[in-house]
Parts: structure tokens; C-alpha cells; sequence
């Protein structure tokens, strides 16, 4: 049925828009304010969309934006979906796998984080160069539909790291401050523990939060190139001393954030060409 709900998903789209993008974007936490940048040529609420989950989160528009970025054309994803609103792995990635068959050829994923790597700072950009799945579910668990991609599909290559130097160089050209780092995902909703903070930095992660990774293994699945941003909103350290962290302060970091994000991802589409 996967294939078959994709089919009527573009076929409705497509009944909506002739506009082809050649990116898609997907919005986190606060960071749905980069839209405004966008010269829309078409708007379809998730609500009208066949098969689309409804976004439950109070920062995410819930809209499908279709225009140029720049000189680029680009669709967005106001709002994505995540595992602890109570859809499964293959719900929150359905849209994904829409934005593949509408053709795109790269793949932006942001995202709101909260820093694990001491060396990091509220507000600064990572671009993520691996990732630790820590997510109970997996959408590419069950049968496998060969039409969209391979049972077993490589993670060895996931990321571009000279697509990642390509963006910390521009942020780094215009003030802004840029690193690499891993990025760990959980299933949520609740905040993190000190000893939970610590753990995660000890087997590697950088930067912690609850989306994002379901979406690269559907967009892996599908030999869709991705690249992804994240937006340091809080950072736990020193573990000892860890200041209680609210929604209401990561969406206002995220936001303070964004226009930083916007200017690199900007220059970096025009990079693409």
C-alpha cells in the first residue's frame, strides 16, 4: 500500500502545482520562519494532503511551500513530524519519500539540538557528519518495496562532508559560527538527563534531539542525497550545572538562530547551481 498512497499523494500535488523544485527543505523546531525567504509560488496544508500525518507541534506550520530561495526553486516542509507525537518511523518519513518522487536531487534537513560537545555554543550552526540511531523503530523495518529502494541499504556514506566544508566556509566568511559534529537521536518528548547529557557525549554524540534520523534512512532508502543542519539551542554543560531547559527557550534560540541559517543555506544552494 506504501507505493500505491505515494502514488495519490503526488498525483494530488501534482493536480495542485506545475512547479518543479529542484530542493527540499524540511523545517525544525523554530526554524519554520525561513519560509518567509521563500518567494511562494504555491501553498497546500498538510490537512489537504492524501495520507500526510498532521504536524501536532505548536512551532511547525503544517504547510507544504513550493518557490524560489534565491535563484533556486525549492520545496519546503513547514513542519515536520516526529516519533513522540505517536507515528510510527514509516508515518513521520512518508513525506520524505513525496519529496523524492517530486524529483528533487538534494535533500536539507534542519533541525533545533541541544549540545552535548562542551566545545559548542547556544545559537552556533552543525553541520552533522554522522549519526547514532537510538530510536526504538525503524521505517525500513518490514517488507521491502523494491520500487523505492533496497532491502539493506549503506549508511557508510550518508553524509557529503565537502557539502558540509562548502557550508561552514560561508558561514565562517560571514561571522557565523559553524562545526561538524554527530548527531544522536531519541524518541522524546522529555528533556535529557545530566548523567543522560554525559553518556551521550561518551559514545560520541555532539549534539542530541528527537527527528531527523528516520527522515535520512527513508531519503538513504531512496539514493536521495541529504544534507543536515543543526541549530544549537542549549548547551549541557557543565553537567553539575545544567539550568533547567524550556520549549519556550529553544524555539526563541532557534529563531534568533535563523536568519544565520538562511543566509548559509542561501549561498550554498547557489553553489548548486
Amino acid at each position: 500500500m506504501l507505493y500505491e498512497n505515494l502514488q495519490e499523494t503526488i498525483s494530488y500535488i501534482k493536480n495542485q502545482t506545475s512547479f518543479q523544485p529542484d530542493f527540499g527543505i524540511v523545517l525544525g523546531t523554530g526554524l519554520s520562519g525561513l519560509v518567509d525567504d521563500i518567494k511562494v509560488k504555491c501553498k497546500i496544508s498538510y490537512k489537504n494532503i492524501p495520507h500526510f500525518p498532521q504536524a501536532t507541534v505548536e512551532s511547525h506550520r503544517g504547510e507544504l511551500i513550493f518557490g524560489t530561495l534565491g535563484k533556486s526553486k525549492v520545496v519546503a516542509m513547514a513542519g515536520r513530524f516526529h516519533y513522540y507525537e505517536g507515528y510510527s518511523a514509516k508515518e513521520i518519513t512518508f513525506p520524505i519519500r513525496v519529496l523524492k518522487l517530486l524529483n528533487i536531487k538534494h535533500l536539507f534537513l534542519s533541525n533545533a539540538t541541544g549540545g552535548v560537545n562542551p566545545n559548542l555554543q547556544a545559537g552556533e550552526i552543525v553541520l552533522i557528519r554522522d549519526h547514532i540511531n537510538l530510536l526504538p523503530d525503524n521505517p525500513l523495518r518490514g517488507e521491502n518495496d523494491e520500487r523505492l529502494g533496497p532491502r539493506f541499504p549503506d549508511m557508510i556514506h550518508t553524509y557529503n562532508r565537502k557539502i558540509n566544508q562548502k557550508a561552514i566556509a560561508i558561514a565562517k566568511a560571514n561571522g557565523i559560527a559553524a562545526s561538524e559534529g554527530v548527531y544522536l537521536c531519541l524518541q522524546g518528548p522529555n528533556l535529557e538527563t545530566p548523567a543522560e547529557y554525559l553518556y551521550f557525549h561518551r559514545i560520541g554524540a555532539d549534539v542530541i534531539g528527537m527527528s531527523t534520523v528516520p527522515e535520512v534512512l527513508v531519503a538513504r532508502h531512496m539514493g536521495l542525497p541529504v544534507t543536515v543542519f543543526s541549530i544549537v539551542t542549549n548547551v549541557a554543560n557543565p553537567y553539575e550545572e545544567i539550568p533547567p531547559a524550556t520549549v519556550e527557550e529553544v524555539i526563541k534560540v532557534a529563531e534568533e538562530a535563523a536568519p544565520k541559517l538562511q543566509l548559509v543555506l542561501r549561498e550554498l544552494l547557489e553553489e548548486f547551481g
